[in-house]
């Protein structure tokens, strides 16, 4: 069979029930193959869209993700997605086509480097250089980008190479000598880390988003619930512990609540767990938790004391490695009261500085409690995905989520573009559920070409979109530290948000009441079809409490 046929067959052999992607020149043989293999393609309309919608797919149901382009700008359009992937370790495959070979370097039309170019933001990437190597090095693709770390794998296929014929046997095994991650975790280790817990008197569980990656929520709660220890995880982590939970401190961070910050600051034992101490977590990394002891859990040894020294490294799958902790633990019977200070000081700061903001004293809609209305609208049951700025730090604040894979944004690489995408991804995975994005009017207009193509394949995801008339988190930095030297941050009126819902083939809402916004919310949710509802919220609110960049967790301002 051809090249493409076989791998189309390798597509199904994965799983693969879902793929986006845009046709060109180079990639026309795959096209060709797609005509007759029964695999659902969804056409988008811009590259970069067809690897954010892979990444929320992924995301929100724990496979891979698959994006299909062809050469040169095609491939280009998927560098940011496939960074995106990079730095939020999501697994999709990227299948890009590339010329001939016989114009390889020859700057051929629409030829470009695509190894070259990618190769820093990749977990792997592979060159087709011969026919026959295509069906292995897709189900090695996929292997590596679900395995492990998870994260984001190029395979670039030459056009000539994707349509000759080739002899074709399923591929039934996959080794790779070369690349064998490491899960199960020291046994030692996990026993001093057990004892560090029972000594601990201010500890402190840190939960990143490798947490999810692991399909490990429950055996973080296992843990955490073996005795009273406070809970907090990163902006990609959250859902990994319920929020509405006793033990629970909120995110931590940048624009995380005091209480976590606080203890994170004041705590004697901190355990990382799949998270990588990153600097919107830390702040002024030579003052962040100068009083702690670290434990760190992480299947990448490249992430454990990268930044802060680990003094307990286990390196593993946390799915391995929580229950593994939690009997070491139990095992030795530490005394009960010995967090009753930590608890008391924690409530402390929980009373003191909860997430507040001042309610508008007329119709005027806060952007918080649009967040809140969202919330109670949904029963927290939605797949919700944002883009980047405020509404991303307010939505982590006042959504809370009670479930993995219910909160899915951009954390490492923070893409403006990411959330509409990404929902329709969700959305194609997980048909049942209500997806949601919440956007800013600067972020949706990145990828808003997107809506023609939830129209045409009736994915029916509902968008609102926390219109300020701003970049609003710009436009806070320019007020905080540049003196509100509002520097091309301006958004305009445009466009009307509502009639380019229609434009698209969408249903197109206005809400700029309080009153009437809740009851706005639940008839959108419930309309058929794709939805933008615009919703305009106070212009200059900003979003607190802050640690300002750079800065320890004590600083916090807001």
């Amino acid at each position: 069979m051809r090249a493409v046929d076989a791998l189309m067959e390798c597509l199904k052999a994965e799983g693969v029930d879902v793929v986006f992607g845009l046709p060109g020149g180079a990639n026309l043989p795959t096209y060709d193959a797609f005509y007759d293999a029964g695999i659902r393609h969804i056409l988008v309309r811009h590259e970069a869209g067809g690897g954010h919608a892979a990444e929320g797919y992924a995301k929100a149901t724990g496979k891979v993700g698959v994006a299909l382009a062809t050469s040169g700008p095609g491939a280009t359009n998927l560098v940011t997605p496939i960074c995106d992937a990079m730095m939020d370790s999501v697994p999709v495959v990227f299948i890009t086509g590339q010329v001939r070979t016989e114009l390889l370097g020859t700057d051929g039309f629409q030829e470009a480097d695509t190894i070259g170019i990618t190769m820093p933001v990749v977990k792997h990437s592979f060159m087709i250089q011969h026919p026959l190597e295509l069906p292995r090095s897709i189900h090695e693709a996929f292997h590596v980008a679900r395995t492990g770390r998870p994260g984001p794998v190029v395979v670039d296929i030459p056009q000539d190479y994707s349509r000759a014929d080739i002899p074709y046997e399923p591929v039934t095994d996959v080794h790779l000598p070369g690349y064998q991650p490491t899960t199960d975790g020291n046994q030692k280790q996990i026993r001093f880390a057990g004892k560090a817990l029972a000594n601990a008197r201010r500890p402190v569980i840190y939960a990143g988003g490798g947490v999810i990656s692991a399909g490990a929520a429950a055996e973080l709660t296992e843990l955490a619930t073996v005795d009273r220890f406070p809970v907090t995880c990163t902006v990609n982590g959250l859902g990994a512990f319920p929020a509405p939970h006793a033990q629970w401190l909120g995110m931590l961070g940048m624009h995380g609540t005091r209480a976590a910050n606080y203890a994170m600051d004041e705590a004697d034992l901190i355990v990382a767990i799949g998270a990588r101490f990153d600097d919107r977590v830390t702040g002024k990394l030579s003052e962040f938790a100068p009083r702690a002891k670290f434990i760190h859990i992480d299947i990448d040894p490249a992430e454990i004391s990268k930044n802060v020294p680990a003094h307990i490294p286990i390196v593993g799958d946390a799915k391995n490695i929580l229950p593994r902790l939690t009997a070491e633990y139990r095992a030795l019977t530490p005394d009960p009261q010995r967090l009753d200070e930590w608890w008391s000081r924690i409530r402390v700061w929980q009373e003191r500085h909860p997430l507040a903001y001042e309610e508008s004293a007329d119709s005027e809609i806060k952007p918080q409690y649009m967040i809140q209305a969202l919330y109670e609208a949904t029963g927290g049951e939605a797949i919700v995905t944002s883009d980047v700025g405020q509404h991303q730090m307010w939505t982590a604040q006042y959504y809370h989520f009670p479930a993995p894979r219910r909160w899915i944004n951009s954390g490492g690489l923070g893409t403006m573009g990411f959330g509409l995408p990404a929902a329709m991804g969700a959305k194609a995975g997980c048909p049942e559920q209500t997806v949601i994005c919440i956007s800013g009017d600067g972020s949706f207009q990145m990828n808003a070409q997107e809506l023609a193509t939830c129209a045409q394949e009736g994915i029916a995801v509902k968008v609102f979109i926390m219109n300020n008339g701003y970049l609003g988190m710009v436009r806070q930095w320019q007020e905080l530290f540049w003196d509100r030297r509002y520097s091309h941050v301006e958004m305009g009126r445009w466009p009307d948000f509502v009639k380019l819902a229609e434009a698209y083939g969408a249903t197109g809402v206005r809400l700029e009441d309080k009153a009437t916004l809740a009851e706005g919310i639940r008839e959108a949710l419930a309309t058929e079809g794709p939805v933008v509802v615009d919703v305009r919220v106070t212009r200059e609110e900003n979003t607190y409490p802050m640690i300002p960049a750079g800065q320890p967790a004590r600083n916090m301002v807001g």
